[in-house]
C-alpha cells in the first residue's frame, strides 16, 4: 500500500518530535519539582517549552499542507489545533500537554494488541506523572490545599486513576478538579483497554485449543478409518483364500 505524503512526513519526524516531547515534559516538570529554581533555570525551561511548542506547531502546519483533505484533517486533529491557537499563558500550559501525549502515543496504537502490557504500563506511568505535575502546579500555595508536594500529588493520581479515591488528598481549585476529571476518564479508558486485551487473549487461547482438538479428532478419525480399511482388506483376503 502506497503511503501518502503526510504519512511519509510523519515517519520522518517521528523521532525528532518524540525527543522534543520528552524535552517539553522535562522543561514543564523541572520548575514544578524544584520550585526554588532561579531565574536562569526558569528562563531555560521557558525557552525549551516555547521551542518545542513551535516545533509542534510547524509539524501541524506541514501535515495540514500535505493532507489530501484539509478540512477532514482539521476535524480529526481538533485538540492539536486548540493547543496551537491558544496563547502561551501560564494557566493554559496544561492544555499543551495534550500535544505531548499525542506525539508520544502517535505510533503506538497500531501495535497495541501485540504489545498491550508494555503500552498500557507506559501510558499509565506517563498519565500518572503528568497528572501529578499538573495538579501540584494548580494546588500549590492555594488556600485549603492538601496536595502540597509531589509525593502527595503522585499518591492522589494513583488513587484517582484506579477509581479508588480514598479522599485523603483532593484538589480544591477548578484547574485541579479538571485534572481529576481527565484522570478519572483516563483510568476508565485504561481499564477498558486491559479488559478488552485480556478478553481477546482468552478468546485466542480458546480458539487455539479448539483448533488443536479438531486436529487431534481428525487425526484419530483418519487412523480409525485406516484401521477399518486394513481390517476390511484382511477379511476380503481371507474370503478369497477359502
Amino acid at each position: 500500500m502506497t503511503r501518502t505524503r503526510e504519512d511519509r512526513w510523519a515517519h520522518r519526524v517521528e523521532w525528532p518530535l518524540t525527543v522534543a516531547a520528552v524535552a517539553f515534559l522535562a522543561a514543564y516538570a523541572w520548575p514544578i519539582l524544584r520550585p526554588g529554581t532561579g531565574g536562569t533555570g526558569r528562563a531555560v525551561c521557558d525557552a525549551v517549552t516555547v521551542v518545542t511548542w513551535v516545533a509542534f506547531g510547524l509539524d501541524y502546519l506541514v501535515r495540514l499542507g500535505l493532507a489530501e483533505r484539509r478540512r477532514a484533517f482539521v476535524r480529526s486533529h481538533l485538540p492539536d489545533l486548540a493547543v496551537l491557537v491558544l496563547p502561551l499563558l501560564r494557566p493554559l500550559r496544561l492544555l499543551r500537554l495534550v500535544t505531548l501525549l499525542t506525539v508520544l502515543n502517535r505510533y503506538a496504537g497500531g501495535s497495541l494488541r501485540g504489545r498491550v502490557a508494555l503500552y498500557v504500563s507506559t501510558a499509565t506511568g506517563l498519565v500518572l506523572f503528568v497528572a501529578a505535575l499538573a495538579v501540584l502546579e494548580a494546588e500549590r500555595g492555594q488556600d485549603g490545599a492538601n496536595i502540597t508536594g509531589f509525593g502527595d500529588a503522585l499518591w492522589w493520581a494513583a488513587t484517582t486513576v484506579t477509581t479508588v479515591g480514598y479522599g485523603d488528598r483532593f484538589p480544591v481549585t477548578g484547574t485541579g478538579r479538571a485534572v481529576a476529571v481527565g484522570l478519572m476518564l483516563a483510568g476508565i479508558a485504561l481499564l477498558g483497554i486491559v479488559t478488552a486485551a485480556l478478553a481477546s487473549w482468552l478468546l485466542d487461547r480458546v480458539r487455539e485449543v479448539e483448533q488443536e482438538g479438531q486436529v487431534a479428532t481428525q487425526r484419530d478419525v483418519a487412523e480409525l478409518a485406516a484401521e477399518i480399511r486394513a481390517l476390511r482388506a484382511e477379511l476380503e483376503g481371507a474370503r478369497t483364500t477359502t
